[in-house]
């Protein structure tokens, strides 16, 4: 089997995950978390909007997990995001961390707000 480094260039990897944080790119976030193009750090959750707003023209699809499971999202939030020109895909917060990591080692413009497990 060959084996192939990947290496990140715009953003940060989703590197763990644990009861109430997300290591990203070597730093730890308590809480909920917000990752791409423009940096990491804490997000609000889904009474929080502004920061994933921001992405709309950096990013062409915003991963958001919903934490431990899949649930739905606010409905008004999703309709901002979508107004706003974001494509939005709503997974479990595991799920949308791996994701988010495949489509980022193939420099796809890409961000993640996730909800703790």
């Amino acid at each position: 089997m060959r084996l192939n480094e990947i290496t990140y260039t715009d953003a940060k990897p989703v590197e763990g995950y644990g009861p109430g944080f997300f290591r990203i790119g070597g730093e730890v976030i308590e809480g909920g978390a917000l990752t791409g193009p423009t940096g990491t750090g804490p997000w609000g959750g889904y009474d929080d909007p502004q920061p994933l707003l921001d992405l709309a023209g950096q990013v062409d699809v915003l991963f958001l997990g919903t934490g431990a499971d899949i649930a739905h999202i606010p409905a008004d939030l999703r309709a901002t995001l979508e107004e706003a020109g974001l494509g939005v895909e709503v997974m479990s917060s595991p799920s949308a961390a791996r994701t988010y990591n495949v489509l980022l080692s193939e420099g796809r413009r890409i961000a993640l707000a996730m909800l703790p497990v």
